[in-house]
């Protein structure tokens, strides 16, 4: 009788062992979509970026962008200097991302030509940046509780395997209807994003080209912003790049903006 009491006692440890190791390691598409927004990234990175605007035609115009990001106690600043070609020489551009839910990013552009620091507005953030692919709001951050996000799938992308989350806006005001992303398990690295406009229709598909480790972070030096719809694609691509050089506060500034990289 005591032996049959053990049997079933293994056997009853023996079915709820895989049980508690699923739930151990079941994750969800929040989680996962929390991860890739809490990436290490380091506490400051800078970089030559250059921006590769591409029609339908193949015809091609190259921005050179000099860029700095920098983390703050609960926010993450960046700014971006235009460089070159002469008719956006000057021009910046700077984003302030906040980890508080429900606080929108502050971003503001510096147009030379008129001498004078613009914010940009609620209304303005699905605006395309300087004729790019990606608009104001791509260029933020934004935050996992913005979404309702749901697991889909796990499959494999480019060699990688990676979960495939759907998140869906809870303000049904918002530019995208919903976006799908493929995420990398493990590095947490956003390899594509499908952005579905507000009928449902695939609008643009983000891919990360390139990534590597610098400073032990898993770094992006090269994605590219398709628009589908209009056949019209960004490349960005991130050269020399250095983290963790002590950048100063004072670099994300209105008063940097207009001064520039003199």
């Amino acid at each position: 009788m005591e032996t049959t009491k053990i049997k079933i006692v293994l056997i009853a440890i023996l079915i709820a062992v895989p049980t508690l190791i699923f739930s151990q390691t079941k994750i969800t598409g929040l989680q996962i979509i929390e991860n890739v927004y809490n990436r290490e990234t380091g506490n400051d990175m800078q970089g030559d970026l250059t921006m590769s605007l591409i029609n339908s035609r193949g015809a091609q115009r190259v921005r050179e962008i000099k860029q700095f990001v920098k983390d703050f106690s609960g926010m993450e600043k960046k700014i971006m200097f235009f460089v070159s070609p002469a008719d956006v020489r000057n021009t910046s551009f700077m984003n302030w991302s906040y980890d508080e839910v429900g606080k929108d990013d502050d971003q503001w552009i510096y147009l030379p030509a008129l001498k004078k620091v613009k914010r940009i507005s609620s209304d303005s953030k699905s605006d395309y940046f300087m004729g790019s692919d990606f608009t104001y709001d791509d260029l933020g951050d934004r935050h996992p509780t913005d979404d309702t996000h749901r697991l889909l799938r796990e499959e494999t992308l480019e060699g990688e395997t990676c979960y495939v989350v759907e998140s869906i806006p809870k303000d049904k005001e918002y530019m995208y209807s919903r976006s799908i992303t493929w995420v990398i398990k493990d590095k947490w690295i956003g390899l594509k994003k499908e952005f579905y406009d507000e009928d449902e229709e695939l609008l643009k598909i983000l891919l990360v080209k390139k990534y590597e480790k610098i400073n032990d972070y898993w770094t992006v030096l090269s994605s590219e912003m398709h628009n589908v719809q209009k056949d019209h694609t960004t490349k960005m691509e991130l050269a020399d790049v250095k983290l963790d050089t002590g950048i100063s506060a004072n670099k994300f500034t209105e008063r940097m903006m207009k001064r520039g990289l003199k």
